[in-house]
């Protein structure tokens, strides 16, 4: 069995899906409509930059989608026939839905441009944090977070694979985190580079905000389940999906357990596409798994004889 996967937040980098652009024309035309869609010229920032611009959660959000899109697009494949299920994480769950036809692409690409926007303006910029804890699990995370809390929010926001953690809230609570995470077990704890408290009760104003987006929006059953972010199950129910994007914005990831879930139910081979940095947690999580990572036209041609 076979999972596709989608990535999240932080694989942004200038220069994203110029020469896919180049050589498909497929890709050119999901970076045209998500230009389209967002009246913005996204294609060229992702393009040329600047990396500050594009690094703006408004911004990232939705290139990251489109160049995923772009991708699998390129790759030419009827989703239902070589994949069992979908994944994404984070933002990465919007670029699965699209994939999987509960969505748009258009669609796709104004909740999460509306999403990124949301997220940004919950909480003013240096009230939140985020860090990521290497060298501990859930459980030590958790301990961690709740020592450092202080009457501040601290909770956990991605449980990405055995040994990678990040918590999200307060600043106060997750500088002091970063000082409590040596002595209390944790190999390091690192200050994440982000402009926003993501996955935490901070973001409560953004889930509201796409609570109400959500609503006008029409969501089909996907093609192929979906491992939920939220609850780490699989799901096709329309009002169910959309309820769990709204809570997925103040939820925890639970990126460990969907995978390890979806290697329980069968899946042998996980398909990254359009990035290369859920392939190494998925390694973590299920050795035993085939993880390919679908970025470059030469990945995608050597992808495309691998599963036709």
């Amino acid at each position: 069995m076979r999972a596709f996967i989608f990535p999240g937040q932080g694989s942004q980098a200038v220069g994203m899906g110029s020469a896919l652009a180049e050589a498909s024309r497929p890709a050119r035309d999901v970076f045209d409509e998500v230009d389209e869609a967002l009246g913005q010229n996204l294609f060229r920032l992702m393009r040329d930059g600047p990396d500050e611009e594009l690094k703006l959660t408004e911004n990232a959000q939705p290139a990251i989608m489109a160049h995923s899109l772009a991708v699998l697009r390129t790759l030419g494949v009827d989703l239902g026939s070589v994949a069992n299920f979908v994944a994404g994480h984070s933002l990465g769950e919007y670029s699965a839905l699209c994939a999987a036809g509960s969505f748009d692409l258009a669609t796709t690409a104004k909740l999460l441009k509306l999403r990124g926007q949301a997220m940004q303006q919950a909480v003013p910029v240096g009230e939140g944090a985020m860090a990521a804890l290497l060298g501990a699990d859930l459980a030590l995370a958790q301990k961690i977070a709740e020592a450092a809390a202080q009457g501040e929010v601290c909770t956990v926001a991605n449980d990405n694979d055995p040994s990678q953690v990040v918590i999200s809230g307060h600043k106060g609570a997750i500088d002091r985190a970063i000082e409590l995470a040596k002595e209390m077990g944790a190999k390091r704890a690192v200050a994440l580079p982000v402009s926003a408290p993501f996955h935490c009760p901070l973001m409560q104003p953004a889930a509201e905000a796409m609570r109400d987006a959500l609503s006008y929006v029409v969501v089909e059953a996907p093609e192929v389940s979906l491992y939920a972010n939220v609850t780490a199950e699989p799901e096709t129910d329309p009002d169910t999906i959309r309820n769990q994007l709204v809570e997925q914005v103040t939820g925890m990831v639970r990126w460990r357990e969907s995978v390890a879930n979806m290697a329980s139910a069968g899946v042998e081979e996980f398909v990254e596409i359009g990035g290369k940095v859920l392939g190494s947690m998925v390694k973590r999580i299920a050795p035993d798994a085939k993880v390919t990572s679908v970025v470059t036209m030469e990945d995608i041609e050597a992808t495309a004889k691998e599963i036709a």
